[in-house]
């Protein structure tokens, strides 16, 4: 292949680094989440997956999938921690990195000379280091390298062609693709598309007008892994957030009010130490029938003041007026970091003068 990108993506990262601190629990199902009536699984061991529980599964149910399974309140310092023990070895191999979350990252192999030793050495000096194993992809592009990645769990190494992956994954799913999300499966699904060959084989024109233009031509390009993405080493965070879930759902309205603006001044905190600034505000409301509402401004210049946006936040709930009981609350800032001068509102959003 012209182009050689890897993707590396530590095994059960969560569940691996309990692990570490706890062996005796090795070999056990294993499940990292809080203990609150809606708390949700973080990730489990593999030996917690085989009763089928994943992340962001309800917790009570993994519970009950799996009763005897051992759950292990979540401990990001630690997670950090560990990330930054990966992340040092991955770029001390020369390579350009994209780190993609705490557990994984993307390097761009192009050029190098036997790319796949280097990974291979890289997953030993990884496990030798830090006691955690890792799966690698390797393909021309960050699709491929991602999809192989996934693809032979825990421990994994696989390189293909973007060919290849159309060979080897034409059965699978749509949504086993990056990009291609649930709601766009089920939409896929309603047409008679089911797996990624059907996909790649659809009339374009009929997926243009399903989807849109661009996104049907994305969907039809993801289908056969076309990819042209660049490996980045420079991640910025359009927005920033902070949101709660209750343990019981909230039906009054002072008390709501209160969460907001404790997130509010969570949420600037964090800005002001980043000094980073943003122009929307916006405010994320779900009832207790789990539907989900966003409301936002944007401000005719950026801001991290709390009483800022303790305002607006506030404003937004009060114009909203949650007429069911709430069981979860957010505050975000977004458009961070852009230059200091007027802009015109974005669509469908309100201005509101600073």
């Amino acid at each position: 292949m012209d182009r050689c990108v890897a993707h590396l993506d530590i095994d059960a990262f969560y569940a691996s680094v309990e692990l570490l601190r706890r062996p005796e629990l090795r070999g056990r199902p294993v499940i990292v989440s809080g203990s609150g009536p809606r708390a949700v699984v973080t990730t489990a061991s593999y030996e917690a997956r085989k009763f089928g529980i994943g992340s962001a599964m309800p917790t009570s149910r993994a519970r009950r999938l799996c009763p005897d399974a051992i759950l292990i309140p979540p401990d990001f310092t630690a997670y950090r921690e560990a990330s930054g023990r990966v992340m040092s070895l991955v770029r001390a191999t020369g390579a350009e990195v994209e780190q993609a979350g705490l557990d994984e990252a993307y390097l761009e192999l192009t050029g190098m000379l036997s790319p796949r030793a280097a990974m291979r050495r890289l997953v030993n000096d990884i496990s030798r280091q830090t006691g955690l194993t890792a799966s690698v992809g390797i393909g021309p592009n960050k699709l491929v390298a991602k999809v192989c990645s996934d693809a032979e769990k825990p421990h994994g190494f696989v390189a293909l062609t973007r060919e290849q992956a159309c060979e080897r994954f034409a059965g699978a799913r749509p949504g086993l693709v990056p990009g291609i999300g649930p709601k766009t499966a089920e939409r896929l699904t309603a047409m008679g598309i089911t797996t990624l060959g059907a996909l790649a084989r659809h009339d374009p024109e009929a997926l243009a007008a399903a989807f849109g233009p661009r996104h049907g031509l994305d969907l039809a390009r993801r289908a056969r892994f076309e990819h042209d993405g660049a490996v980045s080493s420079l991640r910025i965070a359009k927005s920033e957030s902070r949101e709660t879930t209750f343990d019981v759902d909230v039906a009054d309205s002072q008390q709501m009010e209160e969460h907001i603006l404790r997130l509010a001044d969570e949420l600037c905190d964090r800005l002001d130490k980043q000094e980073r600034r943003g122009r929307t505000v916006s405010i994320k409301v779900r009832l207790d029938d789990w539907t989900t509402v966003t409301r936002a401004r944007t401000l005719d210049r950026a801001v991290n003041e709390a009483a800022v946006v303790r305002d607006v936040a506030l404003g937004l709930l009060r114009a909203y007026a949650p007429a069911r009981p709430v069981r979860l609350l957010g505050v975000q800032v977004a458009g961070l970091d852009r230059d200091d001068v007027p802009a015109p509102p974005e669509a469908g959003q309100l201005a509101l003068p600073v």
